[in-house]
C-alpha cells in the first residue's frame, strides 16, 4: 500500500505546493448538509442500534493481547529486532487490524520498559480510533495523551511524519519530553516547537518522525512557509532552482508536508478557536494612527448610547444611529487622514465603540507589563502574541494608557477549518466532542468515536445552586468551601469564567480566613504546581477555565476515604462542552468526587443572553418565590443553545469569507 493511500485513501494531493498537503477542495452544500444529517441523526441512531463499531473496538484489544505472552519474554534488544520487519509490512500492508494489534502490542512492551505505563484496553481502542482517521472522544482522565502514543508511534513507524498537535507550549513540552523514552526506544526521534524559537530550530524540530507543537506554532510556521515560497511554490520551481545551482534562494522552509497530525484537545482547536483566523502581519508605523485612536475615544465617550449608537452584546456589535453619523461627520470636519473617508472613520469610531463597550479588562484581556494581552475565554490563558486586528487592539492599549503597539499588516491567512483539512489524515481526541459532533463532521469530516470508560465513574452530580445576584453567589461558595475544605478535610476545586470573578472570590475566601491558591491568566505560568496539588487535603483551588483542559489532579493521600475532590462552576459558560470539561476535573479512573453549579442570574451568560427574563426572574426571587429547578434549566439550555448556534454561525462565516479570500487571490498567481 503506498504512502498516500495509507495517509487517506480519498486524498487528493495539492498541485503546486513544495510538500504534501491535501487539495484544497470545498465542499458542496449537499455533502455539508448530508455529512451533517448524518452526524446528528444517522450516527447516533447507528450506535444503538448495531454493535459493530464496538466490535471493532474490541477486536483491536484481542489482537493487541494476542502478542503480549510472546513479546513480554523478549529482551529488550529482541523487540528491536522486530521493528525493521514491522516498518516494512506496515508500508506494504498498511494498518490492517491483525498488523496494527502486533504493533500496539510491540508499544505497549516497551511503555511498560520504559514509562512504567502500559496501555489499557480503551487505550487501545482510542488508538485504533486515531489510527483509522476519526476523533476520540474519551472521558476526562482516561489517558488521551497516553492513548495517542499508539497512533503517533504505528503511524511513524509506517514511515509518515507525524506531528501531535495541542493547545499550549506547557502541555507540548510536557508531553514529548514524558514520551520520548518510548519513541527512543522504537527508533523514533522526537521534536517539539514551541514559542521563541529559530527557524533553524523549528526545521529540525518538524524534521523529527513525531513532532509536538501547538496549533498556533504550526499555523504561523505553514502561513511563513506560503510566504516564502510564493509565485515559487511547486516541487518544479523548488527542482529547478536546485538544479540551477540557485540553492541560495531556496525559500527557508520550515515544515516537510502535512501528513498524519493528532489533535489532543481537538474540540478546543477545531470549535473554540475556530471563530478567529490566523494572520501572519508585518509592523506599521504607529504615530499617526495613535493619534487617530485617542481622537475616536474621545469622540468615543462622548456618543450617547441609544441615541448615537445602539449595542448588541449577544451578537458583540454596535452600530451608529444617524445621529451618530452626523456627530461624526462634524468632528472629521476639520482633519485629515483617515478622518476624511466616510467609510474609513466609520469602521475607526466603530472600533473605537467596541473597545469601550464590547471589551472589558480581565475578562477579554490583562493589562501586565504594561501591554494589553488578550486573554481565551475557553481556556483562560493568556495569549501573549495575539492581538486584535483592524486597530481594535491599538484602541484598547490608549483606553488602558499604554504605549500602543504598531498597526500590523496583512501578509498572509488562514483559519483553522481550513488548515487542518489539508492534512492527508486528520485525528483527533478530546473530552467533550458529542455536543459538535455535527459541526465537525460538516467541516473536518471526522467521524467522533465514543470509548468506553475503563473504569465505572462514580461521580456525584448535586443540584444546581441558583442566586439572584453576584454577592449572594460568592457568599454561598465560601459558605461550601468551609464546610468541605475546613471541616471535611476534602480539596475543592472552585471554576471562574474570568480573571475578575476569579479574584472577587479570592477577596471574600481571604476575608474569611480561607487559604488557597489561585490561577487565572496573570498566574499562569505556575499552573502546572498549583494544580498539581489541587488534589491534596484541604486543599483549596481557584481556576479559570484552563484548570478544565490538559491537566491532571491526583487525589492526595487520605482524599479518597473523605469523598474526593469537589468542584465548583461559579458560571455557566457560552458551550455546555466547557462546563462538563470543568466537571470532568473530578470523579477519574473511578475515584470518588462530586461537582455542583452555585450560579447568579446576574452572570454574563444570562445578563446578554435573556437580559429580561434574568430580570424578571431576579425580581421573583428577591420576592421569596423560590426558583423551579425546571424553570431555570430551560433558561439555561435556551441561552446556551444560542450562543453555541451563534459561535457556529461566526465560524462558518469565517471559513466562507476565507474561501472567498483565497478565489480572490488565486487570480494574482497567490494564495492566502
Amino acid at each position: 500500500m503506498s504512502r498516500p493511500a495509507i495517509l487517506g485513501g480519498d486524498a487528493v494531493l495539492a498541485h503546486g505546493r513544495p510538500y504534501a498537503e491535501r487539495a484544497d477542495i470545498d465542499t458542496p452544500w449537499h455533502d455539508r448538509l448530508a455529512l451533517g444529517l448524518h452526524a446528528t441523526l444517522v450516527e447516533p441512531l447507528r450506535q444503538r442500534l448495531s454493535s459493530d463499531e464496538q466490535r471493532m473496538m474490541r477486536a483491536i484489544a484481542e489482537a493487541t493481547h494476542r502478542h503480549d505472552p510472546i513479546l513480554q519474554a523478549e529482551t529488550d534488544e529482541q523487540l528491536r529486532h522486530r521493528l525493521p520487519g514491522l516498518r516494512a509490512r506496515l508500508r506494504r500492508q498498511g494498518f490492517d487490524l491483525p498488523l496494527v494489534g502486533e504493533c500496539f502490542s510491540l508499544i505497549r512492551e516497551a511503555a511498560g520498559r520504559t514509562l512504567g505505563l502500559r496501555h489499557h484496553d480503551t487505550q487501545l481502542m482510542a488508538g485504533w480510533a486515531l489510527l483509522q482517521g476519526h476523533l476520540a472522544e474519551m472521558a476526562t482522565g482516561e489517558g488521551k495523551t497516553f492513548a495517542g502514543t499508539l497512533a503517533a508511534a504505528t503511524m511513524a513507524l509506517s514511515g509518515s511524519p507525524v506531528h501531535v498537535i495541542t493547545v499550549n507550549d506547557y502541555l507540548a513540552e510536557r508531553d514529548a519530553a514524558k514520551m520520548t523514552p518510548l519513541y527512543r526506544f522504537l527508533g523514533l526521534e522526537v521534536g517539539v516547537v514551541v514559542q521563541g524559537m529559530a527557524r533553524p530550530a523549528r526545521r529540525q524540530a518538524y524534521a523529527c518522525a513525531i513532532t509536538y507543537c501547538t496549533n498556533k506554532e504550526l499555523a504561523f510556521d505553514y502561513l511563513r512557509d506560503r510566504v516564502a515560497t510564493q509565485k515559487r511554490a511547486s516541487r518544479m520551481h523548488l527542482a529547478l532552482q536546485r538544479l540551477g545551482g540557485d540553492a541560495r534562494d531556496e525559500p527557508d522552509l520550515v515544515l516537510r508536508g502535512l501528513h498524519f497530525a493528532i489533535v489532543d484537545e481537538a474540540d478546543s482547536v477545531f470549535i473554540d478557536e475556530a471563530r478567529t483566523p490566523l494572520i501572519l502581519s508585518v509592523s506599521r508605523d504607529a504615530a499617526r494612527e495613535s493619534a487617530d485612536a485617542e481622537a475616536a475615544l474621545a469622540l468615543a465617550s462622548q456618543l450617547v448610547q441609544g441615541q448615537d449608537y445602539s449595542v448588541n452584546l449577544m451578537e458583540r456589535r454596535v452600530r451608529l444611529t444617524p445621529a451618530g453619523c452626523d456627530k461624526l461627520a462634524d468632528f472629521a470636519e476639520e482633519r485629515g487622514g483617515v478622518w476624511t473617508s466616510v467609510r474609513g472613520r466609520e469602521e475607526l469610531i466603530h472600533q473605537a465603540l467596541s473597545a469601550q463597550c464590547l471589551y472589558a479588562r480581565d475578562h477579554h484581556y490583562v493589562v501586565t507589563d504594561g501591554k494589553v494581552q488578550i486573554v481565551d475565554e475557553s481556556t483562560g490563558r493568556v495569549m501573549p502574541d495575539r492581538s486584535w486586528e483592524r486597530g481594535l487592539h491599538q484602541l484598547i492599549e490608549v483606553k488602558e494608557g499604554v504605549d500602543p503597539t504598531a498597526r500590523r499588516e496583512t501578509l498572509a491567512r488562514v483559519t483553522y477549518q481550513r488548515l487542518f483539512r489539508r492534512y492527508l489524515r486528520l485525528s483527533g481526541m478530546t473530552g467533550t466532542g458529542t455536543e459538535v459532533a455535527r459541526e465537525i463532521a460538516s467541516v473536518y469530516r471526522l467521524k467522533v468515536v465514543k470509548v468506553p470508560l475503563h473504569k465505572p465513574s462514580v461521580r456525584q452530580h448535586l443540584p444546581h445552586e441558583v442566586h439572584a445576584d453576584l454577592e449572594g453567589k460568592w457568599q454561598r461558595v465560601a459558605d461550601i468551601t468551609a464546610d468541605l475544605a475546613l471541616r471535611q478535610g476534602r480539596p475543592v476545586l472552585i471554576g471562574t469564567r474570568s480573571v475578575k470573578a476569579s479574584e472577587d472570590i479570592s477577596r471574600i475566601l481571604t476575608e474569611r480566613g480561607i487559604a488557597h491558591a489561585l490561577i487565572n491568566a496573570k498566574q499562569d505560568q505556575t499552573e502546572a504546581e498549583v494544580i498539581a496539588r489541587a488534589g491534596e487535603m484541604g486543599r483549596v483551588t481557584v481556576a479559570t477555565n484552563m484548570a478544565g483542559r490538559g491537566t491532571d489532579i491526583q487525589l492526595g493521600p487520605g482524599v479518597a476515604e473523605r469523598g474526593g475532590l469537589h468542584v465548583i462552576l461559579t458560571e455557566f459558560h457560552d458551550s455546555r462542552r466547557v462546563d462538563r470539561q470543568l466537571f470532568g476535573r473530578s470523579a477519574r479512573q473511578g475515584d470518588p468526587g462530586s461537582c455542583q453549579a452555585v450560579v447568579s442570574l446576574q452572570d454574563e451568560l444570562f445578563e446578554v443572553g435573556a437580559p429580561t427574563l434574568s430580570a424578571r426572574l431576579r425580581r421573583r426571587m428577591a420576592m421569596g418565590r423560590p426558583l423551579p429547578p425546571w424553570l431555570f434549566q430551560a433558561v439555561k439550555a435556551h441561552v446556551q443553545w444560542t450562543a453555541e448556534r451563534r459561535h457556529a454561525q461566526m465560524r462558518m462565516h469565517n471559513l466562507k469569507q476565507d474561501q472567498r479570500l483565497n478565489q480572490m487571490l488565486a487570480f494574482s498567481g497567490s494564495s492566502e
